[in-house]
């Protein structure tokens, strides 16, 4: 079988001066996880959710027991609400931050005449979860994971 006859021909994409926010809400508004970067029309990256949820990582806490001071316990709650403000803040600014920020530049693509065999086994290999489909330089579809276990099981019944 091949990626023509399961690929999605209707493929949202974005451009890489995006801001995050909106790419925030083509994922919701779309139901996707993740989607083609394009810019005059040719395919420059890919981005996820995943690529987003990595901003939001938290720096990891010691195990270990620690007693506040007097002093310390007076001062906690203050700088618990100057890390409350300064994280808003940082949240503003992130939402004003360009695709091209946090996009995979390394894209891996295939075409719609390939079979679903090769696909597989580009993601697989590179552990990614969907494809751009190529032809002739024009983006032309996308392919995912799903689409490739829809293909396969048809093609196994």
């Amino acid at each position: 079988m091949k990626i023509e006859d399961v690929m999605n021909k209707d493929v949202i994409t974005c451009a890489p001066g995006d801001s995050l926010s909106h790419l925030a809400n083509l994922f919701k508004e779309n139901h996707i996880s993740g989607l083609p970067v394009v810019d005059k029309g040719k395919v420059v990256g890919l981005v996820s959710e995943t690529d987003l949820l990595k901003l939001f990582k938290m720096p990891e806490y010691s195990n270990e027991l620690w007693l506040p001071s007097p002093f310390e316990i007076i001062e906690i709650p203050i700088r618990n609400l100057v890390q409350i403000e300064e994280t808003k803040k940082n949240l503003e600014n992130l939402k004003l931050r360009p695709v091209k920020d946090i996009m995979t530049k390394d894209v891996h693509a295939i075409s719609p005449q390939d079979d679903l065999e090769d696909a597989s086994s580009i993601m697989v290999k590179y552990k990614i979860n969907r494809l751009p489909v190529i032809d002739n330089g024009k983006l032309v579809g996308i392919v995912a994971r799903s689409d490739i276990l829809r293909g396969l099981s048809g093609a196994m019944t």
